[in-house]
């Protein structure tokens, strides 16, 4: 696993956002997301948002990232609850250092 702005050699969200994104939910509203962290598992890529609300909860969402033929970076929501548990936890064990969490 990798963290860093540049996964797998690919151009990251980082490097052609910044480190924000913007977000349209299902009624058409946009809502900012930071970009937390980017991270390469077995195989795929994710990204690791928060929003300002879900920052004060604590909580944070899990986005497989793709890239189509022209370089174009697409952000897709991660339905299956073990691949998003996995990503999450990857995400954690990278703050934390492994099994050390507070």
């Amino acid at each position: 696993m990798t963290q860093e702005n540049r996964v797998e050699g690919r151009s990251s969200l980082k490097d052609r956002y910044g480190s924000e994104v913007e977000l349209q939910g299902p009624e058409g509203s946009a809502e900012a997301y930071r970009i937390l962290a980017e991270l390469a598992l077995d195989g795929r890529r994710y990204a690791i948002l928060q929003s300002e609300s879900m920052r004060k909860e604590g909580d944070i969402e899990v986005f497989r990232v793709a890239e189509d033929g022209d370089g174009n970076l697409h952000l897709a929501t991660v339905e299956d609850d073990e691949e998003w548990e996995k990503a999450a936890e990857a995400y954690d064990d990278s703050l934390f250092g492994g099994d050390e969490r507070p």
